[in-house]
């Protein structure tokens, strides 16, 4: 006969992949009619926007365009100027447990872009992507807390509280945010708006009721070309808040929130060169994640009959840290030889590594930064290099860390003996979980047509306590209760001295 358990539904989410996948994409682009001939390319910059993400079987594929700006230097002409490509992407990620019904979270990141002339008319572009990817299944479980009838079949049980830390919601909102802007009076009148690059940060999330309400800020940075030539660049700061619908969190929950583009759009104004026209479309994805506490039916046996228990393993994760860190980037980069300027510099961020001694991991973001400068001659110059942002941690060893690199601010780059020095933070949001494998009773059947005989066990048998042995093992190993041997021993609690002798009476 099965017994009736007291079963508890439990709903969340598993994550079945974390990764970074790493793509190439190449263009041949032709320079537009209205542009002068390319002389020399000095600078390659790519905005990323994220068009679409999709979950399918075995796999899951996002695709969107990559907005590349090449800046130049013309032929027969004076000034820069300013040629955009677009390249259109898409790339996959695989994983056996995908299923249509995964909710993914993704932030495509561009790595590095370059272009090469092929022709004063014609320039090959490339550009490396680098997309962190989550992917998250929907986990629907029951858990027996308890038999239902359990003291007519004799019947003793052991139930145990675990907690556990639980993916309760992935949820994602797209929003937009449109503005006009103006210049400072400290800048010169633009002639020219040559590139436009925004860096996201959400730096406030919560819970309210069935409402995720999250805070956060974009600083776009404009390029500009003034009317004698020479490039400023220029810092807006645009706040956003926004409230996303939520189900099954409590205001306690935990929540990451990464926001992304999916359009950006920056126009001068005609006749003004003071006034800038800004559209941001941005995507934000949130996976919300609590404390649970969860009561687990995890041995039992029957006094008066055969029991037979089916088992189900489940895993449990536990919260070792989560948090942001922000470290500083500082290097000098050499040039060999005198800057007059530094007219412009960035950071692209690439994937994230990560390497353990003992208890410390350490997280290494590798990066690629781009000045433009102009030397001593006169010439305007490019210069790149590979650097890395390092970031240590104290966790245990068992545990697994989930990390999102970013940087928060633009790059503040100047001259200095032997070249530039460039100066920038890049924030890591990490979440370090452990998990462990408990077995937990999922059904129970009994044999009614062949009760238990205690007739030749004896009566009394005096046992002493092991070390670490529970009163719950001794009672099951003699088909007594836990009870019986507390009151037959006048214990205070079920929890006996090491080594004591234990009167253990027959069950009758």
């Amino acid at each position: 006969m099965e017994l009736e358990l007291e079963r508890t539904e439990w709903n969340g989410f598993d994550t079945i992949l974390d990764t970074t996948v790493c793509r190439e994409e190449t263009l041949e682009a032709i320079v537009p009619d209205a542009c002068p001939d390319i002389l020399r390319i000095c600078d390659v910059e790519g905005t990323v926007c994220l068009a679409g993400k999709e979950a399918q079987e075995g796999r899951v594929e996002l695709s969107g365009t990559v907005h590349a700006v090449l800046l130049y230097l013309p032929d027969g002409a004076e000034g820069m100027r300013r040629m955009e490509v677009s390249l259109p992407f898409t790339c996959t990620a695989d994983a056996a447990a995908i299923t249509p019904s995964c909710q993914v979270m993704a932030v495509p990141r561009i790595q590095e872009a370059d272009a090469r002339l092929l022709n004063p008319r014609k320039v090959l572009v490339r550009v490396g992507l680098a997309a962190e990817v989550q992917v998250f299944a929907p986990a629907i479980q029951q858990i027996c807390g308890g038999v239902t009838e359990w003291e007519k079949d004799g019947v003793e049980q052991l139930s145990e509280q675990y907690d556990t830390y639980v993916t309760v919601c992935v949820q994602e909102k797209t929003f937009t945010f449109a503005d006009d802007l103006t210049l400072s009076s400290g800048k010169p009148e633009a002639d020219e708006l040559l590139k436009s690059r925004a860096y996201i940060r959400c730096g406030e999330a919560k819970v309210i009721g069935n409402k995720l309400i999250f805070k956060g800020e974009t600083q776009l940075q404009l390029l500009c070309r003034a009317g004698d030539g020479t490039l400023f660049t220029a810092e807006f700061e645009l706040p956003f808040s926004q409230i996303m619908e939520v189900s099954g969190a409590g205001e306690d929950a935990g929540c990451e929130v990464q926001v992304i583009l999916t359009d950006l759009d920056c126009t001068m104004d005609e006749g003004d060169g003071r006034m800038f026209s800004v559209s941001l479309g941005l995507l934000a994805q949130a996976a919300v994640r609590e404390e649970r506490t969860l009561r687990m039916l995890t041995d039992a046996y029957s006094t008066l009959y055969p029991l037979t228990a089916e088992r189900k393993t489940y895993t449990l994760h536990q919260l070792m840290d989560h948090g942001e860190k922000e470290v500083t980037v500082r290097e000098l980069m050499e040039t060999g030889g005198l800057l007059t300027d530094v007219s412009d510099a960035y950071a692209c961020v690439g994937p994230v590594t990560q390497s353990r001694e003992g208890n410390r991991l350490t997280l290494t973001a590798q990066l690629n930064v781009t000045a433009l400068y102009q030397g001593e001659d006169g010439n305007m110059g490019m210069l790149t290099r590979p650097l890395q942002a390092v970031c240590s941690l104290e966790l245990p060893e068992q545990s697994l860390c989930s990390c999102h690199c970013f940087c928060t601010a633009p790059v503040f780059a100047a001259a200095a003996a032997g070249g530039l020095e460039v100066r920038f933070p890049v924030c890591f949001q990490y979440t370090a979980l452990s998990g462990r494998s408990v077995a937990g009773i999922s059904g129970i059947t009994i044999d009614e047509s062949a009760p238990l005989d205690h007739a030749n066990r004896p009566s009394i048998v005096l046992r002493m306590v092991g070390e670490g042995e529970r009163l719950w093992d001794i009672a099951k190993s003699y088909g007594t209760t836990a009870g019986d041997i507390i009151q037959a021993n006048a214990l205070e609690d079920d929890v006996p001295t090491d080594g004591r002798l234990l009167l253990i009476p027959r069950k009758r």
